[in-house]
């Protein structure tokens, strides 16, 4: 593995050697390379006024420099070259990062790159933005910063005198995220089932399968993981790919670890020599929620109440409490009734859909969604009464809560959440504000960045969600925490609940941070819950439909990261991605082409699949030769 170091003066001529040979990579000719020499060349006095590193392999080969010149706030990138030889290997990458790490402390805000052009693909998947072409040299044939990474399209004879400028915001990372680990990277415990386990509830299946699908979410509870600890196996190309994306290493992964039901944190605790491995580095443990099983693992004092107000009810009430003392004018409580009975529910609702209202029925505790059932007057008629329409719900105890009608026209995002996290000393800290995507009261996705929540909205959410993060401290609840709102006609916020556990919005801002520290500042990250796949892959064809995802947002200025990929290898296969950019079009567009390449993909998967193995087996049992998704499974079920 490469590591970077400062360059020594007395490589100077050394260095020089290996910037012609990188500029020569491309097909220069020798004319236009002699041209190029004296701006090239590197002086030994030039290696500390030009603050140049260089990536040395473990061999001690110099394998490529970069430069970083100027002072805060505007500096530029003046070098960036790779040998030849170890083009392909991640040093370009690896320099252009220690770049950006380097211009954050020393204050620079805007950096610039005049690129060779054939560099310019290299610059654009790093994060760059292409600003105007940048002038030529002395004599119009300077070389700019090429480091021999670059898509390598274009005429090799093309003139050098059209460099092409891009520039980076670099930024730190961000203070919230610093806080959250204490500036350290973290164990990540993927403990959902385990979370969720705890409120018994009963619209959630009793082996949790899709809670051990979300914990690889624990990927990304942090900006930067020490170590994962998850339920399930997990692929090993999905690790990888996560880890050169987000520019992770030494990523330690403890998988497969529960073979049934909930009990990550108990299945740590069963094996002392992990449990002593990861409580004894010094490191913070971070889970998706508190529970009793992760105290003793931890060693932290379970507190009794600490999630009440995981329940709805509760959350209600806290929100009451918070309206009553003013100081919240875009705030609108929406009414709740808790009804004792199953025969009490039936009178609220029936007496609201006589009164043409409709009603949202709520079970006290429930994730993304589950639990909650939007009711109109219509659907009761429909079921013939209310009666019939509880019949089909979960047992337990319903809350009853008035429907909050939205904008006539669609004017804005519709479901809006704060995040914020309160610190072992109590100190409230703010993430931010998120849109969700909404569907039927059911969670599938969030988007985060600058400008997603609209600037109407942005100061009542910040300032409500504070308010409930101080009543969260006083109650001694420490961890993270989020306020769900929904928009009402007047364009005021209602907020529904409170989650006191990471969720997927949580996620995206962590990514969002680190891909902000990574490639610079302004990346908008979007969170798909579900993104359904044709036909159920095996572990090679997802890994390949991985590279093929990441190349195609690659080139439309975006990043892709595969979030979920247990489920891909479902009877009903999905994935669950992230997706980056620095606009809504191209995220949008990004999106879109995950969602139809995971689709069409599985489609050529399922033909091949189906030709294959009809050609071999379909006479001896009546199969046809090519077989729907929807259908393979059951028929190799008959065959075996």
């Amino acid at each position: 593995m490469a590591v970077v170091r400062a360059a020594r003066a007395a490589e100077a001529e050394a260095l020089t050697g290996l910037v012609m040979r990188s500029k020569a990579h491309w097909g220069y000719d020798a004319g236009f390379l002699s041209a190029c020499a004296e701006e090239l060349r590197i002086r030994a006095d030039d290696v500390t006024a030009r603050r140049i590193v260089v990536a040395e392999n473990g061999q001690g080969d110099v394998l490529g420099l970069a430069s970083l010149e100027g002072t805060g706030p505007l500096a530029s990138l003046g070098l960036l070259f790779v040998e030849p030889s170890a083009i392909g290997q991640g040093v370009g990458r690896l320099l252009y990062r220690d770049v950006l790490r380097r211009a954050v402390e020393l204050g620079v805000r805007r950096l610039v790159i005049d690129s060779d052009p054939h560099a310019a693909g290299f610059y654009r998947a790093m994060g760059a933005v292409a600003a105007e072409t940048a002038p030529g040299g002395e004599d119009g044939r300077a070389g700019g910063s090429g480091d021999g990474s670059g898509s390598g399209d274009g005429d090799p004879s093309a003139s050098a005198s059209a460099l092409v400028r891009f520039e980076a915001a670099p930024v730190p990372l961000a203070a919230w995220a610093r806080a959250w680990t204490g500036g350290a990277r973290a164990v990540h415990v993927g403990n959902v089932a385990e979370f969720n386990a705890q409120f018994a509830d009963a619209s959630l299946d009793r082996e949790q399968t899709a809670a051990h699908h979300y914990a690889c979410l624990a990927a990304f509870y942090s900006p930067y993981p020490a170590a994962l600890v998850l339920p399930r196996p997990v692929p090993k190309g999905w690790t990888e790919l996560v880890c050169r994306r987000l520019g992770w290493t030494g990523v330690e992964v403890y998988d497969g670890l529960v073979e049934q039901g909930p009990g990550l944190s108990g299945a740590v605790r069963d094996r002392p020599a992990l449990a002593a491995l990861l409580t004894g580095a010094g490191l913070p443990l971070v889970p998706w929620g508190r529970t009793r099983p992760f105290g003793l693992l931890t060693g932290r004092p379970w507190r009794d109440g600490e999630l009440r107000y995981e329940s709805k009810s509760a959350a209600h009430g806290l929100f009451g409490r918070i309206l009553a003392d003013g100081g919240h004018p875009g705030i609108a409580l929406p009414a709740q009734w808790r009804a004792a009975t199953r025969r009490a529910a039936v009178r609220l609702l029936a007496a609201r859909a006589k009164a043409g209202e409709s009603t949202v029925l709520k079970s006290e505790h429930g994730v993304g969604g589950s639990g909650t059932t939007v009711i109109t007057p219509g659907q009761v008629r429909a079921a013939g009464g209310a009666r019939a329409v509880l019949r089909r719900l979960p047992r337990g105890p319903l809350l009853v809560e008035e429907y909050v009608h939205g904008p006539e026209e669609d004017d804005g995002p519709r479901d809006l959440t704060y995040d914020g996290f309160v610190d072992e000393a109590g100190r409230v800290h703010d993430v931010g504000g998120a849109v969700m995507d909404v569907a039927d009261g059911c969670y599938r996705g969030a988007t985060v960045g600058p400008g997603a929540v609209p600037e109407t909205a942005e100061k009542p959410l910040t300032a409500f969600g504070a308010a409930v993060g101080r009543e969260l401290a006083a109650s001694g609840y420490r961890g993270w925490f989020d306020v769900d709102f929904v928009v009402d006609a007047a364009g005021r916020l209602a907020p529904t609940e409170t989650n006191l556990r990471l969720t997927g919005p949580s996620v995206a801002f962590m990514v969002a941070a680190r891909l902000d520290a990574l490639r610079g500042a302004g990346h908008l990250v979007r969170i798909a819950d579900r993104v359904e796949l044709g036909a159920r892959l095996p572990e090679a064809q997802l890994d390949e439909l991985c590279a093929t995802l990441t190349r195609g947002c690659a080139e439309l200025g975006a990043v892709f990261v595969p979030a979920i990929p247990t489920a891909a290898f479902e009877p009903a296969p999905w994935l669950g991605v992230l997706v980056a950019a620095r606009s809504r079009e191209v995220l949008d567009a990004a999106e879109a082409l995950v969602r139809a390449e995971a689709l069409a993909v599985g489609a050529e998967f399922d033909a091949e699949f189906g030709a294959e193995f009809g050609a071999e087996f379909g006479a001896e049992f009546g199969a046809p030769a090519q077989s729907p998704a929807s259908k393979r499974w059951d028929w190799l079920r008959v065959a075996k």
